[in-house]
């Protein structure tokens, strides 16, 4: 549903004022953001759409500074809206205006260039007051999505450290990889590099730990696929 093209607005009040579209699958909350964003002197609603396909068309054809687009609305998914946006329409920020708060819906917010994640439950004042933000080129998010991201922070940080650690095979452990994948029994290998069987074990263990394989068919596998074993040779 359009309600004002730029073409018709006053060209002093384009200067100043911050152009929205708002998608959302429910009318009566539609109803509410606009004329939230229309009491103020900030913001002008060129157009309202009912879903993230709608959204989309909305935003290729009158070009505003802001689309706010709820998740989960049938149709096309909002986050796939917001990547085309962004491609075909970059000077339009995106903010999910949503009720979702769960960690999956906040990542793949952020994966979608999104510049802000707000809550509908949010005070109005700090609701126009993160619009007006994101209208001068900042990012903003609600409080308990800021919360979230920091507990998941750590969680990442350590998986990431877990991968970096199952990634880095020491030299000897590499060299063990080698010999073990060649067929060798652990007793040879020690043999070969002159140390006693439980060091071959010991790293024999922490190889299989850091890539966690658990036989000899993963094990050559992983030595082929990290190139520590040359591949067979077709017959």
């Amino acid at each position: 549903m359009a309600l004002a093209t730029k073409t018709e607005l006053n060209p002093e009040v384009k200067a100043e004022r911050i152009l929205c579209v708002i998608a959302d699958d429910h009318e009566l909350v539609r109803y509410g953001v606009r004329r939230l964003l229309e009491d103020t002197n900030d913001f002008v609603v060129v157009g309202e759409a009912s879903d993230a396909a709608q959204a989309l068309k909305c935003t290729l054809e009158h070009r505003p500074d802001l689309v706010l687009l709820e998740i989960g609305m049938p149709g096309m998914s909002s986050f796939e809206a917001a990547r085309l946006i962004g491609e075909h329409c970059p000077s339009a920020r995106i903010v999910y205006l949503t009720m979702r708060e769960d960690k999956e819906h906040v990542r793949r917010a952020m994966h979608s260039g999104a510049s802000g994640y707000l809550l509908k439950d949010a005070p109005m004042p700090l609701l126009l007051g993160a619009l007006r933000d994101v209208g001068r080129g900042e990012r903003a998010w609600s409080q308990r999505i800021v919360h979230l991201l920091r507990q998941e922070a750590p969680r990442r940080e350590r998986a990431a450290h877990v991968a970096m650690r199952r990634n880095n095979l020491t030299a000897r452990e590499q060299e063990v990889m080698r010999l073990l994948a060649e067929g060798r029994t652990v007793r040879l290998v020690a043999a070969e590099l002159g140390v006693s069987v439980k060091t071959v074990e010991a790293h024999k263990f922490n190889l299989m730990r850091k890539l966690d394989i658990h036989n000899k068919a993963q094990l050559v596998t992983a030595a082929i696929r990290r190139k520590i074993l040359p591949a067979p040779v077709p017959m």
